[in-house]
Order: structure tokens, then sequence, then C-alpha cells
């Protein structure tokens, strides 16, 4: 039993580790221990949860902890990624090479959700809903009295069609790969980008307290590394280097180069109008510069990568990773669309403290807001939940 604790810490790290080293002081980051957790789970027929197994983070506690739970080797077992999901293998996992890409590079894809058509068929029939807010759980006076940003958040809690996205296992699936079975959606957000639009400054998002001050998701406190998000980004219209498309640094998901805990000055007046490295780019009316650890540093664009993608595509990526987008250079009337859906494990506390969000000139409660459980169970209870869309719809895997 210890040496296959000792093994499948080895493979999360990369070397040997001695019984009593700590996985942390090594290095190892909440997002490999997610997947330290998932495979000491699945390898022994037991449920812990990561605050039960980072209490003491070395291959001894390790091996303590699942002694103490009864944890006994399973014998012909799935990989660990590809577990069950309903009784059922997740046909969508990614393969352990990929994992290890994910882990490497920081994102993954573009993958297919939809087909073309399908995408450009599903959103004509979806966006007549958008335009009509009388279920949506933010006030639109409220929610649209500062920049649009903040209107566009969590329409899947009243859009059937968003609430059956995020669900769908083509991303869950994916998404369990990397942060184990037991996984919500936290927020949702359209990424408009119309003919003419600056593009989006180059940033990271630890606790997702840029823009507001407050941290919005909590790793546990005895994960000593940050946290963040997996975000998956979807391209509901065409993306191209003319009309916008996201841009990523690989490999600089691990070291913070903003402190969000730092505050940028909101100055709608600046949108489209300031050029940054030859490149006219901008935070929804904030400067993401203002964050920066070291004021003289400036990202490697010349590492950057341009994820061009057909609609219907999708990214998955860490929300630490360096990324940013290009301007629309209106050399089409198409705007650019993207709709981003963010996971964490259900460890993560989700706006905690807090009953509402205040960011981007706008202000809203979060009286009717829910998170949704999209794979596993909430054995936590840190969160507020929801099952149902504000109409009724029930967050269910499409078939």
């Amino acid at each position: 039993m210890r040496e296959t604790i000792a093994e499948i810490v080895r493979d999360a790290v990369g070397r040997e580790l001695s019984p009593d080293e700590d996985f942390f002081d090594q290095g190892m980051t909440s997002l490999v221990f997610v997947r330290v957790v998932a495979s000491v789970n699945e390898r022994f027929g037991l449920s812990l949860t990561g605050s039960e197994l980072a209490a003491g983070a070395t291959i001894d506690t390790l091996y303590a902890v699942v002694q103490s739970h009864g944890g006994m080797p399973v014998t012909g077992r799935l990989p660990v990624d590809a577990l069950p999901s309903c009784g059922a293998v997740r046909r969508f996992a990614l393969t352990p090479d990929e994992v290890e890409l994910f882990r490497t590079q920081g994102f993954i894809g573009p993958f297919t959700v939809y087909q073309p058509e399908q995408m450009r068929q599903l959103w004509r029939t979806a966006r007549l809903q958008m335009f009509d807010r009388g279920h949506a759980v933010y006030s639109e006076a409220v929610a649209a009295s500062g920049n649009t940003n903040i209107s566009n958040y969590d329409r899947h809690l009243d859009m059937d069609f968003l609430a059956d996205h995020v669900m769908r296992p083509e991303i869950v699936d994916r998404v369990a790969s990397v942060l184990g079975p037991d996984v919500l959606c936290w927020r949702t957000e359209f990424f408009p980008k119309y003919p003419g639009d600056e593009g989006t400054d180059w940033h990271q998002a630890d606790t997702f307290a840029n823009a507001c001050g407050t941290p919005q998701i909590l790793w546990p406190d005895e994960m000593k590394a940050f946290g963040g998000t997996i975000t998956v980004w979807t391209a509901f219209t065409e993306a191209t280097e003319e009309t916008g498309c996201l841009q990523f640094i690989p490999g600089t998901q691990e070291e913070m180069f903003y402190d969000e805990t730092k505050r940028m000055n909101y100055a709608p007046a600046s949108i489209n109008g300031v050029v940054k490295g030859g490149v006219r780019r901008g935070f929804f009316g904030y400067d993401y510069r203002q964050l920066q650890r070291d004021p003289n540093w400036t990202p490697d664009e010349s590492q950057a990568r341009s994820m061009v993608m057909k609609p219907g595509e999708a990214v998955l990526f860490w929300s630490t990773l360096m990324h940013a987008s290009l301007p629309h250079l209106g050399r089409t009337e198409q705007m650019r669309l993207g709709f981003a859906a963010r996971y964490v494990p259900t460890m993560v506390k989700v706006y905690p403290d807090t009953k509402e969000i205040e960011e981007y000139g706008g202000r809203v409660s979060l009286e009717r807001y829910g998170a949704v459980l999209v794979s596993g169970e909430d054995r936590f209870g840190h969160n507020a939940l929801t099952d149902r869309t504000t109409r009724g719809h029930a967050f269910a895997a499409p078939r």
C-alpha cells in the first residue's frame, strides 16, 4: 500500500520523494494535488477529501490516512482519467498524455463540442432567449449599470441551451480528468468582440479578486500553492487573429506575475484608447498592468500562441495561465463571440463571505445565485447549489 502511494506521488511530481517530504514544499501545486487525491481514492476505493489528505501532505501521512479509513487496493481499476460517471466510462476523458500536456502547457485544445453548422443553428435559436432577461438571476438595471461584462454573467442559470452546454460530456469529462470527479460550474460569461474592439490585456486569475478586490474563489487553507479555476472557452462564432481570438503563453500557469490584492482603477473612458506593445489592449475599463508584481516586467509575447477556432470548438485552460485576446481589426462585420464556463472542485469556496459582486462599474446581488454540480457529489457543503434554472430546466447531461 505504501509503495502504491509513493508511485502515485512520484507520477504526480515527476520524481521520487522520501516518506516525510512535504509535497507542497517540493513544488506541488493545488492542481496536481487534486489529481493525487483522485488517484488515491480511485486506487483504494475511498472518497477522501482534499482537506483530509492535505492535513499532512507526505507519503507517510497519506499512508496513515488511507489505513485509518480502511482503504484497500482496488483490482481491475480504470485509469483515473476515465473515472466512472453515472455508471458509465467518461467518453471524452483526457488521455494520460493529454493530462501531462495540460500540466506542462496549461491548456488543451481546441477540441470539438459542436459541429460548426450545429453551433450556428443552436445559437440562432438560443440568442432570442438571451434578450429576455425576465428570468436572469441578476437585475438588468444594476448589472447593466457598468461595463457590459458584468451583465453577461451566469446566463446558464436562466437559459436552457447554456444550462445544457455547461453539462455537456465533451466538456465535463475533460474537466473531471484534471480536477477529479466532484466538480462545480461556478460562473459563466459571454465575451463578445465587435468590429474595432480592443484586445484584452495579458492577465492571470487566481482568486478572481482582480476587479472587485475580494476573493471570489478560495481553495482550502491547507493547499499552500495558488488555486485558480478551469475555464472552458467555447467559440460560438469563428475566432481568428483578425476577429480577436484568444492567445496563450504556454507554461506560465505555475507562477503568478500579478498581485490580486492590489486594486485597479476603473476608467471606462480608456476603452479602445490604449496601445500596449504595439497592440490596442485593455481589460474592460481597467489596466491589468496595475497588478504587476514587477512594474518593469512585460510578457514575452514572442512565445504567444493564437487559438484560432471554428464555431463549436473549445479550449480548456487553467486561469493562472497567461492569456489575452487580440483586437477585432474590423475587416469583417462579423462579431466574435466566446462563452466561458468556469469549473472548480467541490472543495473550493465560491463567493466566500459576500452577498454581492461589485466590479466593472456595476453591482449584482447573489441572492438568486447557485453553483451547479456538474459531476460527482458535494461532500463539503461550502456553497449554495442549484439543480435547475430559474425557468425550471434541470441541469443534466444532454442525451
